[in-house]
């Protein structure tokens, strides 16, 4: 099967995909890791905000959420389904908004919070570190920069 990978502001996505994308999202950070927070917190709505995911056979296998914070890119909500972990699908989801956000202004830098275990994962898009690890919803977490000029 081939897996698609697209992009997207949320009022294009089709109601059945985006239904899917958000169940996923529930699914693993509120059910999964149990953490009780406001998944649905506004941010996919604001001007500029993008979600990318990852498709095959009209089931979503990953996704993540791009914004647009004016001087810089913020990347959150990468998640990939229990059943596709391994398979590549959030590097390459990694990889389409890094080049995207790249693609419409390489002069600004990317931030996320990751959650520590990934930090290395995340390290592999050129993000490192950059502050003290803090603890959200029971899970230890760490800022991360990329900075406009590192190899995607």
């Amino acid at each position: 099967m081939t897996v698609g990978i697209h992009l997207s502001p949320l009022a294009e996505i089709p109601a059945t995909t985006l239904y899917r994308i958000l169940w996923l999202r529930v699914g693993v950070f509120v059910v999964e890791q149990e953490a009780a927070y406001p998944e649905l917190d506004g941010r996919d709505i604001e001007s500029g905000a993008l979600l990318a995911w990852a498709e095959e056979d009209g089931e979503v296998l990953g996704t993540l959420r791009l914004l647009d914070e004016g001087t810089r890119w913020r990347i959150g909500r990468v998640v990939t389904s229990a059943a596709a972990r391994g398979r590549g699908v959030g590097a390459d989801l990694m990889r389409l908004a890094i080049e995207h956000a790249i693609a419409r202004d390489a002069s600004r830098p990317f931030v996320l919070d990751a959650q520590e275990h990934l930090a290395d994962w995340y390290g592999r898009f050129g993000f490192v570190v950059s502050g003290a690890s803090y603890v959200e919803d029971r899970i230890p977490h760490v800022p991360m920069t990329r900075s406009a000029d590192a190899a995607v």
